[in-house]
């Protein structure tokens, strides 16, 4: 007898401890499950966090290089340097961006800067109406000499103007009542004035800047732009 109750109170005190390891295994079980809880948020939150940055910062350097370049199209940080021919230089780099926005150039009308990506058709084409500066800028891009005038040139003068355009490949005209003086003449980084069409100027200026040494790209279409 007594060794079948020693044997039952062994068995009891085994059946406890078993229990007792269990208990403490679940008890481990349930703690290292809440520290991978814990982990697991932990770890989320700064991926998150490190998106939620980074996507600031892509969206603030967007921002930031969309705003310089309006701002250098804006503030003009060069100057036009005349000549003793008189032909005036803008004296920095011009900028060739093609963009969507309205750019506000620093001289009127403008000979260089980010530009629409489409041209104004400049194969001796006469446009009697303004234009937009943002797609004449492409032309003089493509090395076009640009003639504007503005409502006190004469209609002779005008007429005159636009006979020699039309028969002259990669230039293009238009009126321009922004424009300081009558009559002026715009190549890409190039700009001058001139008295009238029969002044010994205005073919000095065709001669040197119709796809000159100015131009950024050379040989590039004058054709199939835009026209009126």
């Amino acid at each position: 007898m007594g060794s079948a109750k020693k044997s039952a109170k062994d068995s009891g005190s085994g059946s406890a401890a078993r229990k007792a390891r269990i208990e403490e295994m679940r008890r481990a079980e349930r703690s290292r499950e809440r520290r991978n809880r814990i982990l697991t948020i932990g770890v989320s939150v700064v991926i998150v966090a490190g998106l939620v940055v980074g996507a600031t910062v892509l969206v603030r350097s967007q921002s930031d290089d969309d705003s310089s370049t309006a701002a250098s199209d804006s503030k003009g940080t060069g100057k036009f340097v005349t000549g003793a021919d008189g032909v005036k230089t803008w004296d920095t780099k011009l900028t060739q961006n093609h963009v969507t926005k309205t750019v506000n150039y620093p001289m009127e009308p403008p000979v260089g800067g980010d530009h629409n990506a489409v041209w104004m058709n400049c194969n001796g084409d006469v446009y009697t109406k303004a234009i937009n500066n943002m797609n004449a800028v492409h032309s003089l891009e493509h090395g076009a000499v640009w003639v504007t005038y503005n409502s006190k040139a004469s209609k002779t003068d005008i007429d005159a103007l636009a006979a020699k355009v039309k028969k002259t490949p990669y230039t293009l005209m238009s009126p321009d009542d922004k424009q300081a003086d009558p009559i002026m003449l715009s190549a890409w980084g190039k700009q001058r004035t001139v008295t009238s069409a029969t002044d010994p100027n205005v073919d000095k200026f065709f001669s040197e800047f119709v796809q000159g040494d100015q131009t950024p790209e050379p040989g590039a279409a004058c054709t199939n732009g835009l026209s009126q």
